[in-house]
């Protein structure tokens, strides 16, 4: 019982440090060339996380070492496959019926679930890790490196509002704890239980979600633009994987 309170609580403290992207995130009046800054870097980011979440399922999808590590299980390809498809094509069909007045929130969250899908599959690592060696070596480092990179992905969630002067505030605190709270989901689920289809699954989902959201982000950047401000887009982007590159590095 000790043990699972212990996940719990280092699950809660790497899921919420999403929040501490929240005071920057709230900041008024700021100029239209750092939102654009801004929200490139979170471009950037998701980019990353699509990467970083596939070569987690790329473990399991290609980690046949009889195989030489390149031939994929029929059966989780399947189930990668159906994940994938899902959590693009529901936001696909939701965000076409969707009205526009919401689009922003709505994208906001879509953003943020695809966000909490990523994190819930770290809570359910940190928990099957911290059960099974226990909350030394390699799992701190995991916490370590969780916490660090849950501080980023506030600003994908609430790209969508960063040019606005006036913010709704609760939303987007909601917003962030649908993004942080499935990580200490994932810890309760991870210490108890976990499998490679499962983390499959929330993987799929994960990934397919957040390329839908990254087309109407870059769509809207790059509306209007002179040649300069594209140029700090890119580089803006590029800044955000590499960002989160060496976060992951730790």
């Amino acid at each position: 019982m000790y043990k699972l309170l212990i996940t719990l609580i280092l699950s809660a403290i790497m899921g919420f440090s999403i929040f501490f992207t929240f005071p920057i995130i709230m900041a008024k009046n700021l100029a239209e060339k750092k939102v654009r800054v801004l929200s490139s870097i979170a471009i950037g980011i998701l980019i990353f996380l699509i990467a970083d979440v596939f070569s987690d399922a790329s473990t399991i999808l290609y980690g046949n070492s009889s195989n030489g590590g390149y031939i994929s299980s029929p059966f989780y390809d399947l189930v990668f496959f159906v994940s994938l498809a899902v959590g693009f094509f529901v936001i696909f069909i939701a965000e076409g019926n969707g009205k526009r007045q919401s689009s922003k929130l709505r994208l906001s969250f879509f953003i943020a679930l695809g966000i909490g899908f990523q994190n819930l599959t770290e809570g359910m690592v940190f928990g099957a890790d911290n059960i099974s060696i226990g909350l030394v070596g390699i799992t701190l480092v995991i916490l370590v490196g969780f916490i660090l990179q849950n501080i980023t992905e506030g600003f994908p969630i609430a790209s969508p509002f960063l040019g606005e002067k006036k913010k709704n505030g609760k939303a987007i605190l909601g917003l962030l704890f649908i993004g942080g709270f499935p990580t200490i989901l994932g810890g309760g689920i991870g210490y108890f239980y976990n499998s490679n289809a499962f983390d499959l699954v929330f993987d799929g989902l994960a990934i397919g979600a957040m390329f839908y959201v990254i087309i109407p982000i870059l769509k809207h950047l790059l509306k209007d633009q002179d040649s300069s401000m594209t140029r700090i887009i890119y580089l803006g982007s590029f800044t955000g994987f590499l960002i989160g590159f060496l976060v992951n590095l730790i």
